[in-house]
């Protein structure tokens, strides 16, 4: 499935719905809920902002509600701005060729997912490999979410121009290598070991989605497959049937003609099918 454009993607703004629009708006709700928190109500906002960042050994220990907390949390007014315009670019893209609902499992999957494993590599790694490899840290905010967004756009469409004011073009699968190693190179040289390995998780995580799930979604490829188990149960159900019946009606000295799906032929219809279309003794 590919982008309906053939020509360059001008990196405008599209319009504002679905999904996309959810998502921001539940990251600008939370960013100045917290914000106004942290001016009126500082002692609440911190112990709001604590329980929305994700921490690996908490979350191990059964704090699940972080996997889904932490996008909308703990991030600076920048940070927040460029990762929502990115979001609201690069996401809403996606959604106009597969769908909201694809798009929505995408980033449960991408954050989820990408969260959850990001805390088990650095437990594992604090515990068995090296104690100060990651750092105790805190993590939060939407750009794991956005650089998944982006592989998803450059595996997608990897030849894809994308103009940036009608200055610079870029291929898609070069906008994102930048995106994601200045990422990668920011989180590590400011310290933040942890955001790394949440981004390229999630990165990870989105890949997988793509090569594995279903193109139009997990819950539509599911709904897909259990259809069709069911209605494979209903015509071997079917033909069950039609067997006891062709049993029964031979016992009664008359015989039925069925098809293979158990359906009832007409005697008569089925000998015009057979006739031969060049003879015309039958003909009028």
């Amino acid at each position: 499935m590919a982008f309906r454009s053939t020509g360059p993607v001008t990196l405008s703004l599209p319009p504002f719905r679905g999904v996309t629009r959810r998502i921001i708006l539940t990251a600008l709700i939370a960013y100045f809920t917290l914000a106004a928190m942290a001016a009126f109500l500082p002692g609440l906002w911190t112990t709001l902002d604590y329980l929305a960042l994700l921490i690996p050994d908490q979350v191990l220990h059964g704090e699940l509600w972080k996997l889904l907390s932490y996008p909308f949390a703990g991030d600076g007014l920048l940070n927040v701005a460029f990762a929502l315009l990115s979001v609201w670019f690069f996401a809403s893209s996606l959604e106009d060729t597969f769908g909201s609902r694809w798009l929505m499992e995408y980033f449960l999957v991408t954050t989820i997912g990408g969260g959850l494993l990001a805390s088990v590599v650095a437990v594992v790694l604090t515990r068995y490999v090296q104690p100060d490899i990651i750092p105790v840290a805190m993590v939060g905010g939407l750009w794991p979410f956005v650089l998944a967004t982006l592989i998803a756009f450059a595996y997608r469409n990897p030849e894809q121009p994308v103009q940036f004011s009608f200055i610079l073009t870029l291929k898609a699968k070069y906008l994102a290598a930048i995106y994601v190693l200045l990422y990668l190179a920011l989180s590590l040289r400011g310290g933040d070991r942890l955001n790394a390995v949440v981004a390229l998780m999630s990165g990870l995580c989105g890949y997988l989605f793509l090569v594995l799930a279903p193109k139009r979604g997990v819950r539509v490829g599911v709904a897909e497959q259990w259809y069709g188990l069911r209605n494979a149960y209903y015509r071997w159900k079917r033909r069950r049937a039609a067997k006891k019946f062709t049993v029964y009606m031979r016992k009664q000295g008359k015989e039925v003609s069925l098809d293979e799906d158990g359906r009832y032929v007409d005697p008569l219809q089925e000998r015009r099918d057979r006739r031969d279309p060049n003879d015309k003794r039958w003909m009028n």
